[in-house]
């Protein structure tokens, strides 16, 4: 069997819509008929739910998967406290080790077409003393999908993301505008100067909608430009 296609989904900061963009395309993907799916390597924050801890993250894009994989390849560190992982693996004298990362992607592309992987926070997160989540993105070697919180400062953020990025050896794939903050001034002008600069393909743009969800969000990502992504991988 070949190996599964893969995206990195990377965000310019903690709170941009990573997990809804990730799961969105989990759901589109399935909707055009391959298996996908979805990966949360690395999640701090979870509350108890009967007999296990839940991370909403990971819970949101295992129900938009339509592959059943273990809990521990789709998520093999999970912390109880919302902080940094590397804060949060200390605390539990525990260590994140990307061979472990890896071997649990490489499970899940047995069973999967399509892997969406999702990083925490922004795509410099610390994980340990010496390796943050740009070494990971490296160790899987997967095409990069950047989403931008349009919001003040959104400009300097993304071309630092698209920045380190390239200087990984990694390729951005595409990106995606979600706009955060509804009272923003220029905000098309914003998307405008960000679609000029930064070095790949504007994905969805999409609006200022509170809790927004996978089903809405997957509408967005036209079925061509998704197939179009395909190819880049």
């Amino acid at each position: 069997m070949n190996p599964a296609r893969g995206l990195f989904v990377t965000g310019t900061d903690t709170g941009v819509g990573k997990t809804v963009v990730a799961a969105s395309l989990v759901r589109a993907y399935a909707r055009l008929g391959y298996r996908v799916a979805g990966m949360k390597p690395v999640a701090a924050g979870a509350e108890r739910r009967g007999e296990v801890w839940v991370n909403d993250d990971v819970a949101c894009l295992q129900a938009e998967s339509n592959v059943n994989a273990p809990q521990d390849w789709v998520n093999p560190y999970l912390f109880r406290e919302a902080i940094a992982p590397h804060i949060a693996a200390e605390r539990k004298g525990t260590a994140i080790e990307i061979p472990r990362i890896r071997a649990a992607y490489d499970a899940l592309a047995v069973l999967a077409e399509i892997v969406v992987v999702e990083g925490v926070g922004g795509f410099r997160v610390p994980l340990s003393a010496k390796r943050d989540t740009s070494d990971l993105a490296v160790a899987l070697n997967l095409p990069v999908v950047l989403v931008v919180g349009i919001r003040l400062g959104c400009i300097s953020h993304a071309l630092l993301s698209s920045e380190a990025i390239a200087s990984c050896g990694l390729r951005l794939v595409g990106w995606v505008a979600n706009r955060l903050a509804p009272d923003m001034l220029a905000q098309d002008e914003n998307v405008d100067a960000l679609r000029q600069r930064l070095p790949a393909p504007l994905l969805a743009d999409l609006p200022c909608v509170a809790n927004a969800t996978a089903a809405a969000v997957a509408g967005y990502f036209p079925p061509k430009r998704l197939h179009g992504l395909l190819y880049d991988f």
